[in-house]
């Protein structure tokens, strides 16, 4: 009797075990799809567990009671749940995207918000974190670790520069604000400088040609600055740091709730460099003495059914000069002492207002002057151009169409005192003749949802240039995708055009050291590109995440304008290229994130940028054919510190010489700039230190041809002009500041710090 009763214990006691060992299994899920290696935490028990490869999950184990599920996923918002759980349970968790991290929202692709992984155009988006990792006192510099793009600085001495968008120069990239051209034509030198960095909130990046919705000079690339909305400004943010060099920058903005209708921001930019430093002992500054403010300002107003009005405007003033190093404001525009010397006065205002209709109808428009006064050593150079803009376009969505449509006008006006804006009359008398020219045009975009998968994105613009005539830009873009948004194909196709004006875009026609010879009227540079684009999104176990994005890419340009250094030691030939030139190459980037302290983005370009002439293929001057950039950044939680260290690689670049007797290389080493910064982060206060340019790489010394003998005064020369060996000058060279390719500002501490009231 008692070894029954012992035995039914031990049954009824492993009865009640049995019954406590429940299990919960499902899947984590977005809609109907599933997602794969989600994150499950029991809060009560301290104890996490993952979802397989199908996203499905099983706990064992568990005991009746309440529990505490915290479910979460890269790119996607974390959902907490608290259940009840008292036997087996089939239970399924679902998760929305998160469109800071999954979906961030572009512009620069078709004039209106979507989802970055939506659009059918291949757009690269870098936020304000990433500009913070390598604070810079310009956009210019700032774009310096981003693949495919290189910041190129076109003159030893006044150190202006241009954007390289795959080995296309500067002009052929047009520069955005708010998506208003803003940044263009005089400005590509210098209106790059002073965009507040306390306002900007990301910067989209399109490469390849965008004519069909911003016409000229987007034939290459597209910049897009996006300001921050106010409703997601701080009330307070400042970004204050210097470096050993003893240069020091400023960025501040302010919101201002003016009513309950009227938001105001406005940014201050502050730059300020007031020390001759010549460390490579050729007798010239290596860094431009530079004194800058910019001021921005953005009122947005709420009106009624949520109708857009923002309105912005923003006003540039800087003093830069480069030279000699005992050169001051006296010796400007003489010929003792050399300098170049530039004045910019800049203003800027522009908008959008959505009309007040049921359809969806926004007018935008920006406006803009720049007046420069510049001497480059005898040589002056007074340039005004102002440029308005206007557009009105319609957007309609209808079953599985959207819908774009618009008219616009542009005009421009520039002065100046060289040939471009002179004539010559019946007597022979040369007169002032500002170039003047009307740009109206028109363009139709229908991005066409094939189904859930498939998108086609097909426009045309037309464009009637007052002096050329009628222009026609096409384009045609497919996207197609996986369920789940982790593979995305693009292909494109379009056609871009560009009106060059070579004294406002190259540098090396106004130093005065070559003389420039017009052989033909310029026409418009066109050109043809076609690109294919794979992007990859890969979810780990643990909330690791890695994205790959592949891209290949060839354009195909007629009546390129490419400048001839080498035909003439001192005279620049400008014509427009009778036979092609190409840009072809392929781009990998690769970003990842692990547990969401340990973030990088590692990328690498090859391309090959040629033209041909008489038959023979030509590289071109100042491309290189290989590069690479990174961004690694890791996070102590604990300790509210953060590390980060980038920097870029590039391969060999033809140099221009000044002919066959230079002693100067014929082309650039292999460099790299690298970065290396620590962030100590408390609340709303940020102070952070690093070192720039750690490997204190600079170019050669002599990379100024007879530096010292800038007015060529011991130079001799043939009747055609040529300079003549002397004892003197064994290598007939002439003074030349263009031979450059990287910065000669060499290894920098810096510190600063942050503050930011929300």
């Amino acid at each position: 009797m008692k070894s029954i009763h012992i035995l039914f214990t031990l049954i009824l006691t492993l009865k009640m075990g049995m019954a406590q060992n429940i299990i919960v299994k499902g899947y984590a899920k977005n809609r109907n799809e599933t997602i794969p290696f989600a994150s499950i935490l029991l809060k009560e028990l301290n104890k996490g567990y993952s979802c397989d490869v199908n996203g499905f999950f099983e706990i064992k184990e568990l005991k009746k009671g309440k529990y505490t599920f915290i479910i979460s996923a890269l790119g996607y918002i974390t959902e907490r749940k608290q259940i009840n759980i008292t036997d087996n349970l089939n239970l399924d968790f679902f998760l929305k995207e998160d469109e800071k991290q999954l979906n961030e929202v572009v512009i620069s692709g078709t004039l209106r918000e979507v989802s970055k992984l939506d659009s059918p155009v291949p757009i690269e988006i870098y936020n304000k974190n990433f500009f913070k990792s390598n604070p810079c006192p310009s956009i210019f510099e700032s774009l310096q670790n981003i693949n495919g793009i290189r910041p190129q600085v076109n003159c030893n001495i006044c150190n202006t520069g241009d954007i390289h968008v795959n080995g296309l120069e500067g002009p052929y990239t047009m520069v955005l604000i708010d998506g208003m051209p803003i940044v263009s034509g005089l400005s590509t030198v210098y209106g790059l400088m002073g965009i507040p960095r306390s306002i900007i909130e990301r910067v989209e990046i399109i490469k390849g040609p965008a004519s069909t919705l911003y016409g000229s000079e987007a034939i290459g690339g597209l910049i897009n600055v996006i300001t921050i909305k106010s409703e997601n400004a701080a009330l307070f943010s400042s970004d204050i740091y210097s470096s050993d060099w003893r240069d020091a920058n400023a960025d501040l903005s302010f919101k201002l709730k003016l009513n309950s209708k009227t938001d105001i921001l406005s940014g201050i930019n502050y730059f300020n460099f007031q020390n001759p430093t010549d460390r490579n002992n050729d007798g010239f500054t290596d860094m431009t003495q530079q004194h800058r403010i910019a001021l921005f300002n953005k009122w947005t107003i709420k009106r009624e059914n949520q109708k857009i009005l923002n309105i912005a405007g923003r006003y540039v003033y800087e003093d830069r000069w480069g030279g000699q190093t005992n050169w001051n404001s006296s010796f400007r525009g003489s010929d003792s002492i050399y300098a170049e010397s530039i004045y910019t006065n800049r203003a800027e205002l522009f908008g959008i207002y959505q009309l007040p209709t049921r359809e969806n109808i926004f007018l935008t428009f920006s406006g803009n002057t720049h007046k420069q006064n510049s001497y480059y050593g005898t040589t002056s150079f007074m340039a005004n151009q102002s440029i308005g803009f206007i557009q009105l376009y319609w957007n309609k969505t209808y079953r599985k169409s959207d819908f774009l449509s618009g008219v616009n006008y542009r005009h421009t006006f520039y002065d100046d005192h060289t040939p471009v804006t002179e004539t010559v009359t019946v007597n022979n008398i040369i007169k002032n003749k500002p170039s003047i020219i009307s740009l109206p045009g028109m363009f139709i975009q229908n991005e066409y949802s094939i189904n859930n998968y498939n998108k086609l994105l097909t426009g045309i613009r037309y464009d009637f240039n007052s002096i050329h005539g009628n222009i026609f830009s096409p384009r045609i873009n497919y996207k197609l995708s996986s369920k789940d948004k982790r593979n995305i194909l693009r292909l494109g196709f379009g056609n871009g055009y560009r009106i060059a004006n070579v004294f406002s875009e190259d540098h090396a026609a106004l130093t005065g050291a070559r003389e420039v010879i017009f052989r033909e009227k310029l026409k418009p540079e066109r050109s043809w590109n076609a690109n294919t684009n794979f992007v990859k999104k890969i979810y780990f176990p643990g909330e690791h995440y890695m994205g790959i994005d592949f891209t290949a890419f060839y354009t195909y340009f007629t009546n390129r304008i490419i400048p001839d250094y080498e035909t003439h030691a001192n005279k620049i030939f400008y014509q427009n290229l009778k036979e092609h030139s190409v840009s072809r190459g392929i781009s990998l980037i690769i970003d990842f994130e692990l547990n969401n302290s340990f973030k990088g983005n590692i990328g690498s370009t090859l391309m090959d940028v040629y033209y041909t002439e008489n038959g023979l293929r030509k590289r071109q001057l100042l491309t290189e054919q290989i590069s690479g950039v990174w961004n690694l950044g890791y996070t102590f939680k604990n300790l509210n510190l953060s590390i980060d260290y980038n920097g870029n690689l590039y391969g060999p670049m033809l140099l221009p010489l000044l002919g066959e007797m230079d002693n100067r290389a014929p082309q650039s080493p292999y460099f790299s700039l690298q970065n290396i910064q620590l962030t100590y982060k408390i609340n709303s206060f940020e102070i952070y230190t690093g070192l720039k340019n750690i490997l204190d790489f600079t170019p050669p010394a002599n990379s100024i041809a007879r530096a010292f003998d800038p007015y060529d005064k011991q130079v001799l020369f043939d009747t055609k002009g040529n300079a003549i060996a002397t004892p003197n000058n064994p290598n007939a060279l002439t003074f030349d500041p263009t031979y450059v390719y990287a910065p000669n500002q060499g290894r920098r501490f810096f510190i600063g710090i942050r503050l930011t009231i929300k």
